[in-house]
This record gives C-alpha cells, sequence and structure tokens, in this order.
C-alpha cells in the first residue's frame, strides 16, 4: 500500500561518506512514503548499511541533507532520529541473552516508579508486542537465551515497535529466519503498512522483493542505479542493476575441452532416498544436478563421497576398470573426490578461527614441521596465495572466518579444495545465502576450475543458476536419475517434466516439499 503523491516520509539528497580509501556512499537520493515498503538491494560493499544507518542516526555523512515529515534530520542524532520515530532492526542481533523478554524490549525505557521498575506493566506491554509480531506463545519472563535466532529476530523488532515508529528499518531480516517466521514477519510488516508506517527492507534474497516490497532501490558501489516500483521491473533486471550484466553471461564464454571420464557411478543405491543411479561427470564440464527437494540429489553426493554407506553400487574414478574403495570421506579426500556441503557454517567451517586455518585443512601435511606443529608462515604464505588467487575480501588471513560475508566464506571453502588440488568438486547448493555480486564469483571460479581440467558438479535448487553454468545438466526424481540434458538440447518444461515423473508413477512419494524456481 504506496501512500499517495506528496506523502514522503523521508527524503535524503546527495548523501556521501567516505572512509579512508573507501568511498562508501556517493550522491545517493532515497525516498519513503507513508505505508510503503522500500526495499534496498545490491551486493555487500554496495553501501546498503550505510545508508541505513546515516537515516537512523547511527553515523553521520560526509555530505547531503535528511528530511523526515518535511522538517530536517540532524545528521549523525540517533537521539532526533528515535525522537520522530525513526527505528532499525540491524543484521547482528543486539540482545543480550540473560535477561528476559521484556527487559531486552524495554531495555532503555523500562516503567518504573521512583526508580523501581514496574515488572508487572513491563511484562504485560511486552506480552502485547509479542502478540503483535505473531508471538503471543513466548511469555515475557523467558530468558532470551532460550529462544531460537528466528524468535530472537522478531524479539528485536517488538523492542522496535515499543515506542513510536514512523519509518521501521529492516537489515537483512530473514537471514536467520525459517520460511514459517519470515511468513510471520511479512504478516507484521503488512499490519504496519496499513497503520500507515514506512518501511526500509534491506534484503539480498530477490524472491522476498518481489513478494513484499512496493518499491526497489539498487545501490552499486556506493552510488545511485535505479529506482523502481517492483511491478514494473522483474528479477533479471534488479540482477543486472547490481551487477552490472546479465545472469546468463554467467556462462562462460570460454570453449573448454572435455576430457576423459573423472567419474562413473553405477547402480548407486542408498535406502530411501537413493535408488539405482548411474552417470559419468568428465574433466572440463560442469555437470548440474536439478531436482526437486527430496529428489535424492545430495543423498546421492553423500553416497559419492563416503558420508553415508550405500546399500549398492560402485564409483570408478579416472578411467580405472577397478571400483574405488570409499568407505569414509576420508577415503574419497584422498582419491581426489571434494565435497561442498549445503551448509557451510555447521558442517563446513571453523567459524572462530582465522581465515587461514580454515583455507588449509585439508592438506595439512604441506604445513606441517618437525613432531607435527603448524608452521603459522608456511600457512600464511598459502593462504595470501589463494586470497590473490580468488578475490576472497578479508583484511587479512587472521581474520576470523565467522566474520566474512557469505560469499567470501564460500570462497575460502572452495579455496581449500583448490589447495587440495581434487579431480572431482562437488558442490551442494553452492550460491544458497549469498548476494548476486558473490554468486557470479562463484560461478566464474566454477568455470574456471572445469577449464583446467576438474569435473565439476554442481546440485542446485536454483533451475535458472543451473541453466545459465551448466554444460549439462541431470534430472532426479524420486530418488532416481531421470533424465540428462545436454547444453542447446533443454527446456525448462522438459528439465521441470522430468523432475516429477518419478512422483507421477509412485503415489506415495511425496509430490511437493521443494521447487525449481
Amino acid at each position: 500500500m504506496t501512500g499517495p503523491d506528496g506523502d514522503i516520509l523521508l527524503a535524503a539528497e546527495g548523501l556521501g561518506k567516505s572512509y579512508p580509501g573507501v568511498e562508501a556512499l556517493a550522491g545517493v537520493d532515497l525516498s519513503v512514503r507513508r505505508g510503503q515498503v522500500h526495499a534496498l538491494v545490491g551486493e555487500n560493499g554496495a553501501g546498503k548499511s550505510t545508508l541505513a544507518k546515516i537515516l537512523s542516526g547511527l553515523i553521520r555523512p560526509d555530505a547531503g541533507t535528511i528530511t523526515f515529515r518535511g522538517r530536517p534530520l540532524a545528521p549523525g542524532s540517533k537521539a532526533q532520529a528515535q525522537r520522530l520515530g525513526v527505528r532499525m532492526v540491524m543484521q547482528e542481533l543486539n540482545l543480550i541473552a540473560n535477561l528476559t523478554v521484556a527487559e531486552n524490549i524495554f531495555l532503555h525505557h523500562m516503567p518504573h516508579r521512583l526508580g523501581v521498575v514496574r515488572y508487572g506493566s513491563m511484562n504485560a506491554a511486552a506480552a502485547e508486542l509479542m502478540a503483535r509480531v505473531g508471538l503471543a506463545s513466548i511469555a515475557p519472563d523467558r530468558l532470551v537465551s532460550t529462544l531460537g535466532v528466528g524468535q530472537q529476530q522478531m524479539v528485536e523488532i517488538a523492542a522496535g515497535l515499543s515506542q513510536r515508529c514512523e519509518l521501521l528499518i529492516l537489515d537483512e531480516p530473514t537471514a536467520a529466519l525459517t520460511d514459517a517466521e519470515t511468513d510471520l514477519l511479512f504478516a507484521q510488516i503488512r499490519r504496519l503498512q496499513a497503520d500507515g508506517v514506512g518501511v526500509l527492507y534491506i534484503s539480498h534474497r530477490l524472491e522476498e522483493i518481489r513478494r513484499i516490497a512496493d518499491t526497489v532501490t539498487v545501490l552499486r558501489n556506493g552510488r545511485l542505479v535505479a529506482t523502481s516500483p517492483v511491478r514494473e521491473t522483474n528479477t533479471d533486471t534488479i540482477i543486472r542493476w547490481m551487477v552490472g550484466r546479465d545472469l546468463s553471461e554467467a556462462h562462460s564464454t570460454r570453449v573448454r575441452t572435455v576430457g576423459r571420464v573423472l567419474l562413473r557411478v553405477e547402480g548407486l543405491s542408498r535406502q530411501p532416498g537413493v535408488r539405482d543411479v548411474s552417470f559419468e561427470a568428465r574433466a572440463g564440464e560442469i555437470l548440474g544436478f536439478a531436482g526437486l527437494m527430496g529428489s535424492g540429489r545430495t543423498e546421492t553426493m553423500r553416497a559419492i563421497f563416503g558420508a553415508d554407506r550405500p546399500d549398492a553400487g560402485r564409483v570408478y574414478l579416472r578411467g580405472s576398470e577397478s571400483p574405488a574403495r570409499i568407505r569414509s570421506p576420508r577415503d574419497a579426500v584422498r582419491q581426489g573426490i571434494a565435497l561442498l556441503t549445503e551448509d557451510r557454517k555447521t558442517q563446513a567451517l571453523l567459524l572462530p578461527l582465522a581465515v587461514r586455518v580454515n583455507a588449509t585443512l585439508t592438506r595439512l601435511a604441506a604445513v606441517t614441521g618437525m613432531g607435527g606443529y603448524i608452521k603459522p608462515g608456511a600457512e600464511r604464505r598459502v593462504t595470501d596465495r589463494l586470497i590473490r588467487m580468488i578475490s576472497i575480501r578479508c583484511r587479512s588471513g587472521e581474520q576470523p572466518i565467522g566474520t566474512l560475508s557469505g560469499g567470501n566464506q564460500q570462497k575460502v571453502v572452495i579455496a581449500r579444495w583448490i589447495y587440495r588440488d581434487s579431480d572431482v568438486l562437488i558442490f551442494d547448493e553452492p550460491t544458497r545465502g549469498i548476494d548476486v555480486g558473490a554468486k557470479f564469483d562463484i560461478y566464474r571460479l566454477l568455470g574456471d576450475l572445469a577449464g583446467e581440467g576438474k569435473a565439476v558438479i554442481v546440485v542446485s535448487s536454483d533451475l535458472k543458476e543451473l541453466l545459465a553454468i551448466s554444460d549439462r545438466i541431470a534430472v532426479m526424481s524420486a530418488g532416481r536419475l531421470a533424465a540428462i540434458f545436454p547444453r542447446g538440447r533443454w527446456t525448462r518444461d522438459e528439465i521441470m517434466a522430468a523432475a516429477l515423473s518419478g512422483y507421477r508413477t509412485e503415489p506415495t512419494a511425496p509430490a511437493s516439499g521443494g521447487t525449481l524456481t
């Protein structure tokens, strides 16, 4: 529900902000109307969070003006912004774990009488706010440390609504939410719209923008690229504005020589999710794996890698007539197979440790000296070379990997396997949860690896992604390999028909639970 013309809540003109060696914003204009959800998108480093912090008074701009409800908003004044009703919920949660829900919501304005906190009144008010964000079942006296991340995010939003709110700024609010929690958040946003609250919604999830936003503004390298009503644009156009090129360009135009078979799988089965799967992956190609969620794609890759013991089938490597003996991931790694799991944070990364530790894990012998001690100097040299090779954005190899963006974390995982020099690289959802610009970097890396003669297998729920980067696409359905399509001889409809084929003949199999987009 976009407000009528002239009903502008906030207007920023010519905003600029620089740091030593970095121009974070340059001449950016933005306006938000009452009852409008205005999406702000761009790659990591595009300036989205800087702009949001300026509007909420957290940092002072070097140039430009801001007006709120037609009156000047003092730059860098968080107190004035809050008095006027500008609230910001940041991506990083700012809750105190050992305090209750109510105490966190009213942390800076607890109701009191003669210096004594009125807990009854505070808990009652907190309960109303939690009900407003759809969490009436959460007791106000419950410790925040006992809540899930998604519930904690809702507590942050409830805190933002606990005082006068005219403009709510949400910075990547769904990054840690489930689909159900996201639906709950969107319902709350629509209620705020109906009340005339303006919402500035920052996200890299473009499918959400189309669901919730009225208007989208795109930043690239600190500059305004475009502002448009969402209904007048599409995802491909937004991507082009964000990164300066089309998704179709993700497929390398460099001619790659497809060579010998590096991986041959015959009759692989693991009940209940993998049934008699056979395929080949060749040097110099990207083989995509499509299918609905639960179709057996991930389970197939885990069985090949030895993470799960198959019930039947054989795996052959590099043209050998003898099957490879793979009983564990260690066996697979020793024989030149790499697996990048779909959940990098819990299954691939040591988040508190440095980039250099994470990057060299797959080949510790090369950086280990006498007595089994790691040689930090050797580790640093290897890491610095990998950082330069694949353009990992970090302060240095000493930076904790948990502080990097999702795209750069994924690059470190890829760097780990480049360092190992594996022949067969399996990527399970390699671009999930990362921004569009980082996706293009990942696509380039995948193409480069294939160009170096590796066999690259990519499992993805994003069909558009597979169509852009793959040389062939294998389609899984109900645990079986339904079809393999070579580039130039597929259509989206044919791939979708293959993905659904196994469920049509097996009524007991789930016909939903995931989509190809």
